[in-house]
C-alpha cells in the first residue's frame, strides 16, 4: 500500500517550513508520526510531494530511517510541469499550482490505489488502521474514500483556519465545501466568511484522502481546463477537494466517508508548536510510540 504526503507547502502562516520543524521527543517531523503509523497498518511504499530545494535533504533523510524494505520516492512539485497540450509562460508564477497538482506530481511513481495526506498533520493511529481496512477491502475502481473529522477537534487556539466541510448521508460524502476563514468565537464555531454558526460535530476533511490512480487523468483534465482561464496564471491554485467534487457530480465516483475518532491535530501557526510537541511528547510517554522513533 502507498502513502502519499504533500510536503512543497511554504508555511506562510507558521513563518518556516513546519514539514521540517522538530516536533517529536527525540527531533523528529511531524510526518514522521504518520509513516510510522502507516507502517503499522501494512504500508510500504512512501512517496513525498516536496519543493526542487528539499528532495535530496528528505531522500536522505528518510532513507537512513526508514526500514529498508520500504520504498521511498521523493518527487517534486514543479510549477513547469503542466499538461501535454498546455503551453504558457510560468516565469511570473511564485506559488505552486495547489494540492491536486500536488497530487498529480507522483503520477510517474504510483500505479495502486493509494492514500494522500498532509505532511503537516497528525492524523492518528485509528485514522490509519480505517484506511487500510477500506484498500483491502474495498472491490470498486469507482470508489473512493476520506477520513472524516468532527470540526471542533480540528481548530487552533491562535486564529482562524481552512476547512473542508461535508455533507454526508449513511457514510457517503454528498458534497464538500471549502470554508477558508473558520474560527471559534465567544463559543460559537463561526465561518467568518458568511457569518454562518457551523455544528461543532460537523464532519470536515482534514485532506486524508483515499483513492487510485483514476485520479490522475482527471486531474490533468481538470489542470488543463483550469489553464485556459488568463486570471488563474498569477497565483490561483487547484485543490484536490474540488477535484474529487467535480468527479463525484460527473458520476465518476462516489466517496465514502470513514468517520474517525482518532486525535487530529496541526501546526497552522507557530503558536500551535508547542502543543504539538507536548502532544507526541505525551504519545510517546503513553508508549505509543517509541524514542527515537526509529532503531
Amino acid at each position: 500500500m502507498t502513502l502519499l504526503l504533500m510536503a512543497a507547502g511554504s508555511g506562510s502562516r507558521y513563518g518556516k517550513l513546519k514539514q521540517f520543524d522538530d516536533l517529536g521527543p527525540s527531533q523528529e517531523f511531524l510526518l514522521e508520526f504518520s509513516i510510522h503509523d502507516a507502517l503499522q497498518y501494512g504500508f510500504n511504499h512512501i512517496v513525498l510531494v516536496t519543493k526542487a530545494q528539499n528532495k535530496d535533504f528528505l531522500n536522505d533523510y528518510l532513507s537512513q530511517r526508514l526500514p529498508q524494505n520500504i520504498k521511498l520516492d521523493v518527487v517534486v512539485q514543479d510549477i513547469n510541469d503542466l499538461p501535454a497540450n498546455v503551453s504558457i509562460d510560468t516565469s511570473e508564477r511564485v506559488k505552486p499550482w495547489g494540492t491536486a497538482h500536488a497530487v498529480w506530481a507522483a503520477r510517474h511513481v504510483i500505479n495502486t490505489d493509494f492514500v494522500i495526506i498532509n505532511a503537516d498533520d497528525y492524523y492518528g493511529k485509528i485514522a490509519f488502521e480505517g484506511a487500510s481496512n477500506f484498500v483491502k477491502s474495498n472491490t470498486s475502481n469507482t470508489t473512493y474514500a476520506i477520513v472524516g473529522y468532527r470540526l471542533k477537534e480540528t481548530l487552533s487556539d491562535h486564529g482562524s483556519v481552512s476547512r473542508g466541510v461535508c455533507s454526508v448521508e449513511d457514510n457517503h460524502l454528498v458534497s464538500i465545501e471549502e470554508h477558508t476563514k473558520i474560527e471559534a468565537l465567544n463559543g460559537k464555531i463561526i465561518d467568518e466568511a458568511s457569518g454562518r454558526t457551523l455544528d461543532p460535530d460537523t464532519i470536515v476533511s482534514m485532506n486524508f484522502w483515499i483513492c487510485n490512480t483514476s485520479i490522475f487523468n482527471y486531474i490533468e483534465t481538470y489542470f488543463s481546463s483550469f489553464l485556459q482561464i488568463p486570471e488563474n496564471l498569477e497565483k490561483s491554485e487547484i485543490y484536490l477537494p474540488f477535484v474529487a467534487q467535480e468527479m463525484m457530480a460527473n458520476g465518476l465516483i462516489d466517496i465514502d466517508v470513514i468517520s474517525t475518532d482518532s486525535e487530529w491535530f496541526g501546526v497552522t501557526y507557530y503558536e500551535d508548536k508547542a502543543e504539538a510537541v507536548s502532544t507526541l511528547q505525551a504519545l510517546t510517554d503513553q508508549k505509543q510510540y517509541p524514542t527515537p522513533l526509529w532503531k
